[in-house]
């Protein structure tokens, strides 16, 4: 099996999210990206609960890029301290391979 990681990063709009993915695919850090759009984040702020929306981005990726991938969207992101999650995956055999090809 592959040592693929999915890469979840938050982002306050479609946009970025689709900026970052771009950059990523461009530099063949990521074989290939999900965005997910309105999602409700909840989170403490200034003493209180802040609920905002975002769009979530799954980046998938070969473990190995991890931190080729964090360095990248910290310098592109608009949050001053952005999420970015790396997440252990297991695949198929089929599109493992094309993922790790699609990054050559």
């Amino acid at each position: 099996m592959a040592n693929l990681s999915f890469i979840y990063i938050t982002a306050a709009s479609k946009e970025e999210a689709k900026k970052i993915a771009g950059h990523l695919l461009k530099k063949k850090l990521i074989g290939c990206a999900n965005i997910y759009e309105n999602v409700t984040s909840l989170y403490p702020w200034k003493g209180k609960v802040a609920e905002e929306k975002e769009c979530v981005l799954i980046a998938k990726t070969v473990a190995s890029n991890y931190e080729k991938v964090k360095k990248e969207v910290e310098k592109i992101h608009s949050y001053t301290t952005p999420c970015i999650i790396k997440i252990d995956v297991d695949a198929n055999k089929k599109y493992a391979d094309w993922l790790k090809k699609e990054m050559k």
